[in-house]
This record gives structure tokens, sequence and C-alpha cells, in this order.
């Protein structure tokens, strides 16, 4: 028989519940991301100290000039902190900004000292020597193009400068060059084959000496003689005896080939592109060292030493020339100009450390190679000396050329950085912390649970089914939320959790003990049920609203795992919102239609509850429901 109109229909709210369930974990069993086998894709998203590694919180302080850093400075901050923290050979790295300040770096799985992340960006600006390709492959005893020496024309990276019709240099990359002024979408690391061994597999040697020489060890005297032997590039295709000699060198890890000489990370084919790039960015820092970058990910360029560096840039804008193509713009300071007219009257007349016939560009020109930190960002040639303002003009869009301007600005006015908390947890801490965080959780639950049985009887029957679903809602939510916007549950997340039990314990005390008021007042335990319901739901709705503006607050104001604290019971108690609406009410509805709710002995309500031959119209005329 259908309800009364106005009555409530609790079926409708318990298949809403249903639903939401059920399109919950549809979205956890297959949703992206989702792989592997049902326990994979029931695991939600562990944070590092659930599951070890490290994080660091970083805090922008201002820009070199003393400005407040804007969001594209936090940006570009960011972009190039990430490209350091994938040199490490880590997987999985995570490198987000939290606010208009902070970035957070955390690599989950890895003890790593991340203290260097945060320093400003080293932009060099260094003639390019000689290029050879830096695949790295071993060629086969017939003579191949991969096992020349010179680089195919495609792994030339090729541009062009020449002095611009209004007095203004201009440095242009041609549009068909690879790698030649086209900025690559980000500054990035490609990743090591082989990961970087932590420092309970190997230490790391404090002098650069004892570093060679454990490298020198690993390889074996006779490849490292050889190595050392070698005034150019090795032409493996020639020698196949010497190239089964060099082999071990393609098996070192980027930290290892970072504390080789710049002649034998050049002339060594067997040391690829892939391994350049994996090493540590200070490794290439030093201005007054020759070094060699990878460009493209397959040409190895043996550069000189950094003539000009990021600070003597001013500042750089994409900008239109007159034909209203794309351009990136270079001001220099007063020193920095003198020291870039020097450079290109350098490069332009061939003097000094001679760029080779394979370093020339498309043009016969030599090139400057702009250098962030490991990666060689533009490579344009010279054609003129540079007297006045630059442009670096190619093929660009918009896009393009204002990210090469962002990087070349960001090497001028880089944004500083203070350490605000950093973290290092091992693995085996990580996962008793995981064990203590769980059993925490089970044991709050569990007191809430034998309470409620204790004081509420049937009642608590329906505490025990409500804290069920909202640990079912809260599970599915964090598996979900993990994958789509990288939520992390952290310790901190977890006391969230068991602090929002506090907060749904409360809800069922206020609901019921409203309801034993209504029966006091000698109504009917189905009357009373609807009529308590009323009353009470003004006060939790107010409670749990306080809970979560107190979190969100805590969340904004907050930085490091806090916020994962603040994020938690937020969401716990959304969720207990939810399971009080479209659980607990019509439940309770339902139950006060059955025989044992009017059983004080069943339902908890004995004390109140008038004895089943009296009627509560009997006990007090002024109520009228049965």
């Amino acid at each position: 028989m259908a309800p009364p109109q106005g009555q409530m229909r609790p079926g409708r709210q318990l298949a809403v519940l249903a639903g939401i369930l059920v399109v919950l974990y549809i979205l956890v069993f297959f949703s992206g991301g989702a792989s592997g086998g049902w326990k994979d894709r029931l695991e939600p998203r562990l944070g590092l100290d659930l599951v070890g590694g490290t994080r660091l919180t970083l805090e922008a302080t201002n820009t070199i000039d003393g400005r407040a850093p804007t969001s594209d400075n936090l940006e570009r901050a960011r972009q190039i902190i990430e490209s350091r923290v994938n040199a490490y050979g880590v997987a999985e790295a995570e490198v987000v900004t939290e606010g208009d300040r902070n970035i957070v770096v955390s690599l989950p799985g890895e003890n790593r000292d991340l203290s260097e992340v945060g320093s400003a960006a080293e932009l060099r600006f260094r003639k390019v020597l000689k290029i050879v390709d830096g695949s790295g492959a071993i060629p086969s005893p017939a003579p191949s193009p991969s096992g020349t020496a010179e680089p195919t024309p495609s792994g030339t990276p090729s541009g062009t400068a020449s002095p611009a019709p209004d007095a203004e240099a201009s440095a242009s990359p041609s549009a068909g060059g690879q790698g030649g002024g086209a900025p690559t979408p980000s500054p990035s690391a490609t990743p090591s084959a082989a990961p970087s061994p932590t420092a309970s597999e190997q230490p790391v040697p404090q002098s650069i000496e004892e570093q060679r020489r454990a490298v020198e060890q690993k390889v074996g005297a006779e490849a490292w003689a050889a190595a050392n032997g070698l005034q150019a590039p090795a032409d493996l295709s020639a020698d196949p005896t010497l190239a089964e000699k060099l082999k071990p060198f393609g098996e070192l890890t980027g930290r290892e080939v970072a504390v080789l000489p710049a002649q034998m990370q050049f002339n060594v084919p067997t040391i690829s592109c892939v391994q350049l790039d994996d090493r540590p960015p200070a490794s290439i820092s030093n201005p007054e060292e020759q070094v060699v970058a990878c460009e493209g990910g397959y040409a190895k360029n043996l550069l000189d030493q950094a003539k000009v560096l990021g600070t003597d840039v001013s500042d750089a804008n994409a900008v239109r020339d007159q034909t209203s193509q794309w351009v990136v713009s270079l001001n220099f300071t007063s020193s920095g100009q003198d020291k870039w007219t020097a450079l290109t009257r350098e490069a332009f007349n061939n003097e000094g450390q001679a760029c080779d016939a394979s370093a020339l560009g498309d043009e016969g020109k030599c090139r400057v190679a702009v250098v962030l930190d490991n990666e060689i960002i533009s490579s344009p040639q010279i054609q003129g000396v540079l007297t006045g303002n630059s442009q670096i003009t190619g093929n660009f869009s918009n896009a393009e050329a204002s990210e090469l301007a962002g990087y070349l600005s960001y090497g001028a006015l880089p944004v500083t950085f203070e350490a605000q908390e950093s973290q290092n947890v091992t693995a085996t801490l990580g996962e008793s912390h995981l064990r203590a965080g769980l059993l925490a959780a089970g044991i709050g639950m569990l007191l809430v649970i034998i309470y409620s049985f204790f004081y509420y009887r049937l009642l608590g029957s329906v505490i025990f089914a409500s804290l069920v679903l909202s640990a079912l809602l809260l599970f599915g939510a964090l598996v979900v939320l993990g994958r789509q916007i990288g939520f992390t549950l952290t310790l901190a997340g977890i006391a969230g959790i068991i602090v929002s039990l506090g907060v749904a314990a409360d809800s069922f005390v206020i609901y019921f003990e409203r309801l034993k008021d209504e029966i006091r007042e000698g109504r009917s335990p189905r009357s009373a049920v609807s009529r308590a319901w009323v009353r009470a739901r003004r006060t939790i709705i107010s409670a749990n609203l306080i809970t979560i503006m107190s979190a969100l607050v805590l969340y904004i104001v907050s930085v490091g795992t806090v916020k994962g604290f603040a994020f938690a019971l937020g969401l716990a108690t959304v969720l207990d919102l939810v399971v009080v609406f479209l659980f607990r009410h019509p439940m309770m509805t339902m139950l006060a239609r059955s025989r044992a709710f009017l059983s004080p002995r069943v339902s908890g309500l004995g004390r109140v509850l008038p004895p089943r031959s009296e009627s509560a119209q009997s006990r007090n005329p002024r109520v009228k429901e049965a």
C-alpha cells in the first residue's frame, strides 16, 4: 500500500544510495588508470609516509629583482624542478603546485637528497664545437650510417643568424632543423634505461676522483684504458674489437657518466643521450668547463665554456617581427651585452675553440647552444656580430615562442625558494605507519559499534550499517580521486578519517536522543521518528557544515601532509551527510513500522517506551497519531 501523501518513501532514498555505490565502484574497476587484477584496482594511492619515499615542500619567496613571483614564474619553476627530479631516474615522481607560492616534490619509494632541486635554474650560452650520434648503438661489423662518427643529416640541429635590417641582429634557426630554434615542449629529461642505484645499494664517494675510480672499477681496466686513449669520437664500425671493449660504458647510470671527463663522455660512442640526459643538472653547471649535452634525444653536442650566463639576460619576449612571424626578442644587461657580442664575434669568425664541420648549421655558420640545466633548448646559427638586442627567429607559433622566451627569462629572473617541509620515510617505516593507521581506524570504529549496540541495541545495527556504508563510499572515493586528481592518502589523512568517526557518532547521538525525547512526550515510535528527524536535522547539518568549513580553511592555509588531513576529514564528513539523508533516516522510518522496534528490550528504547498494554493516546490525549 502506498504511504499517505506527504509521508516519505524510504525505498527511494535507499535506491539512490545504491545507485551512487554502483556508479562509484564501476569507476573504481573500469575508470582510467584501472589496471592489473582486482586487488590492484582496489588500491588507493598511498602517500610517502605509508609506502616510503621523500617529500619536499618549497615556498617561492621572490624573484631576483625582489618582485613577488607570478603564476607563470611558479609554473615555469615547476617544470624545471620536475625535469631535475626526473633526472634521478625514479618512477612516479610528482611535482605539483599548491596555492600561489608552494611547490611540493614527492618521490614515492625513494629516499633522495632533494636539496638542490629548488636552486635557481642554470642557464648557459655555449658555442657548439662538435656533434656526433648519441644513440649509443653498437653497429654491426659492416659499415652503416649509425656507426659513423659524423651525425646523419637529420641529427644535425641547424640554425641561421643574420643582422636584422634595423641594426638588430637575428639568431634564426631554419624551419627544418631538428632542435634548432624551436623549443621542446618542456625541459624534461629522458628517463634512464637503468634506474640510479639508491644510497644503500651503492654509496656515492665524496670526491670526483673517488667516483671516477669507482666507475673505472665497474667498467674494468681494459674498457677504461680504451676510452681514456680516445682523442676523437671512435668509429666502432671500423673496429668491432673496440666496440666490445667500450660496451660496459653503455651500462653506466647517469650519475656515473656525470663524473667522467667531458671528452670521454663525447668520444665514447656507447655513452648515449639517454644516459647523458639522466645526469644530475649540477654536473654540467660549471661555466669554466667544456661539457656535453644532447639535443633532440639523439645528437650529442660537445660545448665550449659558457661565455654568457642566464643572469646576463635582462628580458626575453615573444613578439612579431616585420613579417608578422613570431620571434623571441633578447635583451641583455650592460655587462651581458658585451659578453654576448664577444661570443657572437667568436662564433661568427670561428675563433678560439673552433667549431667542427659537424657542428655547422645548414648555412655553414657556427651555432650557440642555449643550455638549461641538462638540456639544449635552442641552438641558432650566428650570422653576424651582435652588438645590440637580438632575436631568435624561426617557424615559431605563439606558444613555442612564448615558451622559449619563458625559459630565457627564467634564467635571468629565477624564483628563489625556501624549504618549508622535508620528509624522508623508509619503506619499512611506511608499512608500519600504514598498519598502525589502519589498526587505529579499526579500533575506533569497533569501539563506536560496541558502544552503539550496548546503549541502543537494535538501533546499534543502524549505526553499524551506516558506518559500513560510509566506509565503502569513502574507500571508493579515495581510489577514484587518486586516479583522477592525484589525491594520495597519507597518515595524516587516516587521522582525519578517524576524527570523522567522532563526527558521525555525534550525529547518531543527536538523532537518537531527540527520538527519546519525542517518545517521552507521549508520541508513538512511528510518529516520534519523523518528528525527531525534523528537529535533529538542522543540528546535524549545522555540526557537519562547521566541520567541513574548518577542514576547508585548514586545507587552504596549510601545506604538506596537513592538507591531506583536512581533505580526508572534509570528504568523510560530506559522505557522512550523504549516509544520514539516504540511509539512516529511511532505515529508521522502516524500523518504526516493525514489531521489533516496539519492543523495549530490542529497540534500546526500554527506558522511555510505555508498556505494550498502554497506548500513546491513553497516556497523552494530545497525541492523535497511532
